[in-house]
């Protein structure tokens, strides 16, 4: 099992501290506004992950957070809190905006078939292991207080700091990492506690030994959370490479510190964006969406995933509406064979030694692709070729896919044989009727029938051997 670990800059061979087991940290949402398509790429990706170690035979124990207080609009500590932000958005108290989004990020998961963690924690059911943690920093000396504003961890006890971003520290320019907060004494020190300002009123609020109304800052909730639920050390952490320079550097800033210099995270996987038609997401250029969008347009979750699993998740990914549309097109065609191998299999004769042999290669190939660093373009190509091999008989074709898909994830096990359509005169009329007018090379009259079909309820596709009828849904 080979990773890229944004440590060392390297793809290294994964051992984990205590085999079998993986203790895996995965930074989760913030839940201030929906769950949309980038954040389900990197979801997935955690997913696949996941899925690759357990088939590897370790025992992992995955956890991830939902952020749901000290998230300011900027990483730098400055702004607006994100979750007093959406509940003046929606109307609603930041309790109830939490709730819900949240929901709705689970709900966009399991219909992207995603395992659910071991453990999902919420930020604020863990404040007093924060608080403790920020004590213990200051107990060591390595805090200030800005008065008015909150606990500062000085990064300039720290040699290492930035190792993970191989920061230049002294290269810094102020303004061009984080932006200016009075009274910071480095432009790297980052806020671990925050007091609330007058007049701010905020409802996530609590006592602390510094200030009666305060709450914690977004970095300490992940060093708290993953260390009460997976010790010190951590094996496997993941995020998007955005939380490379700010978030996940201040991580290993306080956890080491803590644990006296115990590395705090082995492999460090972080995760590309997702462009959508070659641009950031963005409401406010019309191209945010979520899985519900998908829907709406009748494209199904797993041809999504398909889509997904066919990029490498440390490269960029352009999403459009066409790229999706292939998509959906191949996860038909995966569809419609999965659908022939069940009716064929349980008339196959027994396999030859050639086709058991035919057969372990595919194996070998597939999972040698995901065991390197997760090459799933190249583990898909593998099991298209596998697909379309007629050397193999119809149940290895099947059992080879579902093999494929404890990695893959896209619930073939579910798919059932093709149901037999009973269909009346007229709807068998027409398919005749636009039989022949293909035949002749008709193509819109050919059209004018799909049409009508459609209208009747009823979905044709064009096979290679012949007309497919299925009822729409």
């Amino acid at each position: 099992m080979k990773l890229y670990n944004t440590l060392s800059r390297q793809i290294e061979e994964f051992k984990p501290l205590e085999p079998p087991l993986v203790k895996l940290y995965a930074c989760g949402i913030t839940a201030y506004d929906y769950t949309h398509l980038g954040h389900i790429r990197k979801y997935v990706m955690d997913d696949v992950l996941v899925r690759v170690l357990r088939h590897a035979g370790y025992e992992v124990k995955f956890v991830r957070n939902v952020t749901d207080v000290g998230h300011l609009t900027s990483d730098s500590d400055t702004g607006e809190d994100k979750m007093e932000k959406g509940a003046k958005k929606y109307g609603s108290t930041v309790w109830d905006v939490a709730q819900k989004f949240e929901d709705y990020f689970h709900y966009s998961m399991d219909l992207m078939n995603a395992v659910r963690p071991n453990v999902t924690s919420k930020a604020s059911e863990h404040v007093p292991g924060q608080l403790e943690m920020v004590k213990k920093l200051e107990e060591k000396g390595y805090t200030y207080i800005i008065e008015g504003d909150g606990v500062y961890f000085d990064t300039s006890k720290l040699k290492d700091y930035g190792k993970l971003a191989q920061l230049d520290i002294k290269g810094l320019q102020e303004g061009a990492r984080v932006e200016k907060v009075n009274g910071k004494r480095q432009l790297t020190d980052f806020a671990l506690w925050k007091f609330e300002r007058p007049g701010e009123n905020r409802k996530m609020v609590w006592e602390s030994p510094w200030h009666p109304r305060s709450f914690p800052g977004w970095h300490i909730e992940c060093s708290a959370i993953s260390m009460e639920h997976l010790g010190e050390q951590l094996d496997i952490h993941t995020g998007g490479i955005d939380h490379i320079p700010v978030h996940h550097t201040n991580e290993i800033a306080q956890s080491e510190t803590v644990t006296g210099k115990k590395p705090f995270v082995r492999f460090w996987i972080h995760h590309n964006f997702l462009f959508i038609e070659g641009k950031k997401m963005s409401k406010s250029l019309g191209n945010f969406y979520t899985i519900d969008d998908l829907l709406k347009k009748a494209y199904d979750p797993m041809a999504f995933r398909l889509l997904l699993l066919g990029a490498h998740y440390r490269s960029e990914m352009n999403f459009t509406w066409e790229n999706l549309e292939g998509a959906q097109v191949s996860w038909e065609k995966l569809i419609d064979k999965i659908q022939q191998f069940l009716v064929q299999k349980d008339n196959d004769p027994e396999p030859t030694e050639t086709q058991l042999a035919l057969e372990e290669n595919y194996k070998n190939r597939f999972f040698s692709q995901v065991e390197n660093d997760l090459h799933l373009p190249e583990a898909l190509a593998v099991m298209w070729k596998m697909v379309g091999d007629d050397q193999l008989t119809a149940s290895q074709h099947y059992h080879l896919l579902l093999s494929f898909d404890e990695i893959l994830g896209l619930g073939l096990a579910k798919i059932e044989p093709a149901e037999e359509l009973d269909v009346s005169d007229k709807v068998q009329s027409l398919l005749d009727e636009r039989k022949i007018a293909r035949m002749a090379q008709d193509w819109q009259k050919a059209d004018l029938l799909r049409g009508q079909l459609e209208h009747l309820g009823y979905k044709v596709e064009d096979k290679e051997d012949g007309q497919q009828l299925k009822k729409l849904k």
